[in-house]
């Protein structure tokens, strides 16, 4: 089982992100550019929170607001699950299960960004693995 800063790689680069001041139209154009759901929102190089589709769905879209007028800072998510880059891919998997989360930022001990991962970052990783173990087994029935 691979740890998060494995999955990552060895020189893991920072995940998109946004200014809380950003318009959510600019972070929905990033997003859709990019084929990704969430978006990290930064103040200077801290984490201020983090912007997804489910954010725009039920803060934007369902309470009639304008993507083009509304402030990243007004509707995305302050309080970030967050996971380290010691941690499995199976615990980060339980808490996004557990949270009803599909993305969580990878931040090391001084609390710095160094990643993020999605729920199908860590469906794919699983399925590897599964696939790898399996491949072994057929090897060792086979022998």
């Amino acid at each position: 089982m691979k740890t998060l800063k494995q999955l990552l790689g060895a020189t893991p680069r920072a995940p998109l992100s946004v200014a809380p001041d950003d318009s959510v139209f600019s972070a929905l154009e990033l997003m859709a550019k990019h084929d990704i759901g969430a978006l990290l929102v930064m103040r200077d190089s801290q984490l201020a929170g983090i912007f997804s589709e489910r954010d725009y769905a039920r803060k934007v879209t369902l309470l009639g607001k304008s993507s083009k007028e509304t402030a990243v800072k007004e509707i995305m998510t302050e309080k970030v699950l967050y996971v380290l880059p010691e941690q499995t891919t199976d615990q980060a998997m339980a808490l996004m299960t557990e949270k009803h989360i599909r993305h969580l930022p990878v931040l090391d001990s001084g609390k710095r960004v160094i990643g993020m991962v999605s729920i199908g970052d860590l469906v794919k990783e699983t399925i590897s693995e599964q696939a790898f173990l399996i491949k072994q087994l057929e090897q060792y029935i086979a022998s």
